[in-house]
This record gives C-alpha cells, structure tokens and sequence, in this order.
C-alpha cells in the first residue's frame, strides 16, 4: 500500500511540473501554430541559473531574480528568433525554433563544461514528510495545489482581462485581430513571458527532487510536458494541465514495474495512440480549414 501511495504521490507531483511546462507549449501553439522547441531548454536554463545565483545571493534574492531573467530569456528569444519570421512559411519557424534550442544547449555546456550540476537544497521544499506512512518531500505534496492556484489565476487573467482577451482574440483570428488594432507583438510577448515564467516555477519544483542539472536535462522534460499538451489538446490550458498530470502518473506507474526501462518509450506510444485516434487531444477543438 505505501507502494502505491509512493507512485501516486511522485505521479501526480511531476505530472504537475509537466503541465506548468506545457502549458508554456500550449500558450504559444494557441497563438502562433508554433511549437516551441526551445521551451524545454529555458527550462533547463532556469535551473542553471537557480544553481548560479543561489551560490551568490541568499534564496529570498536568487529565487525572483531567477524568474525575472528566465522571463527575460523567453521574451528575447520570442524577439530574436521568431518576431523577424512572422510572415515566413512555418517551417522557417519551426528550424529556427530547433536552431535556438540546440544553441542554448551549446551555451550552457560551453559555461559549464558539461558536467552535471546539483540544484541547491530550498528550505520547507525539501523536508521529508511521511503520508500515510510513506516518507516524502514538501515539494511532492505542493505542486499539484501550486499548480491548481497558477491555472486558475491564468485562467482569470485570460478570461477577465484586456490582455487575456486579446490573446483570445488573436488565437482565435490573428489576421483579423491585426487589422482590428490590437498590437499583435504585445500578445505574442506577453505569452512567452508568461509561459517562460511557468517554466521557471516548474524548474524550481522539479530539481528540488530531480537535483542533477546537464545541458540537455530539458530535453526530456520538455519532450513530456510537450506530450502532455497533445494528450490533452494543445491550444487548451486545462488540456495542458490534465495532460500533464495523466502523463506524469503514466510515467511513475511504469516505473514501479519490471519495465522501468520502457518508461519514456510508453509516454511517447501515449502520443502515437492519442494522434490515431484523437489527433485534437481530450480538450482540443476541431478546426475547419477554409478553402
């Protein structure tokens, strides 16, 4: 029984680091049709970081600063790599997006030199509490109601403010949002600032139990959490975020089994079955393309 409280419990926490990175994913497709492959490398970037400027300033000073550049990476990359190709064919974008993901990767392995990296130990986050019997971290039993409060707070600033209804607005039209005066560059920053943000949270929880950082430790996060966004239907937030908590108890179910090797080969036939059968995902909406 602790067993299964142990999976359970480690299930439902990655799966909620998962959906904040997927919902950076979403976020961006909604509006652009793109897919962000350099999402799961600024989510790598963030831990770095955290690991970096912990070792100078105290947490209460290391932690916001890392929000603040983590966000500020987002929103330079959205400026650098995919504002001057707003108008090309979407497979420029789609190469350039591939093209800043392996550059950050080469970055942060040319300042590190490529050897692991441990995340530093955060206060409260990593105490060990027992549930039931079954010893485990804070941070285990938080994320999922984090998670929950940062969705409903995005969700109010989607649905209840001008800017929210602006980016609804341009995923739903972009062309006719264009005309209609809203200032399209804005939207587009304000999402990446906002999915880069999510990222930074969820990397702060996920090293505090995954501790060992390399420059492609996003990789496979970020290849999860972008799993998860199909699964539920990308362009959805609440799709995201049922997506990633789906994928995450997936995940730490196989792994409590003989076939833990097979854990990541799993969540990848997850995605092959949900596109043969759902390609729209659980929450997606089928779009009509006009002739």
């Amino acid at each position: 029984m602790e067993f299964i409280i142990s999976i359970f419990l480690s299930g439902i926490s990655v799966g909620g680091q998962y959906a904040l990175i997927a919902i950076g994913y979403t976020m961006v497709y909604g509006i652009l049709r793109l897919i962000n492959f350099a999402h799961g490398d600024v989510f790598m970037v963030a831990g770095l970081a955290g690991i970096y400027l912990t070792a100078a300033l105290p947490l209460y000073l290391s932690l916001p600063l890392v929000l603040v550049l983590t966000v500020a990476l987002g929103f330079c990359i959205e400026r650098a790599a995919y504002k001057p190709l707003r108008s090309a064919p979407r497979m420029s974008v789609m190469i350039s997006a591939i093209g800043v993901s392996y550059l950050i990767q080469n970055t942060a392995t040319y300042i590190t030199g490529g050897q692991p990296m441990t995340y530093p130990t955060i206060p409260f986050l990593s105490d060990t509490v027992t549930i039931a019997g079954t010893p485990t971290k804070w941070v285990t039993i938080l994320t999922p109601f984090l998670v929950l409060a940062l969705v409903l707070a995005l969700q109010q600033l989607i649905n209840r403010t001008k800017v929210g209804m602006a980016m609804r607005a341009v995923a739903k039209d972009f062309e006719t949002s264009q005309l209609m005066g809203i200032k399209i560059n804005s939207v587009i920053s304000a999402t990446f600032i906002i999915g880069s943000a999510l990222a930074a949270i969820g990397s702060m929880l996920y090293f505090t139990n995954f501790p060992a950082i390399t420059p492609t430790a996003g990789a496979l996060p970020g290849l999860r959490a972008f799993v998860a966004a199909v699964f539920g239907g990308i362009g959805s937030v609440p799709g995201a975020v049922v997506g990633g908590f789906l994928i995450g108890i997936c995940e730490n179910i196989v792994k409590g089994t003989d076939f833990t090797v097979f854990s990541d080969a799993f969540t990848f036939a997850i995605l092959i079955l949900v596109l043969l059968f759902k390609p729209t995902g659980l929450f997606g909406e089928k779009i009509t393309d006009k002739v």
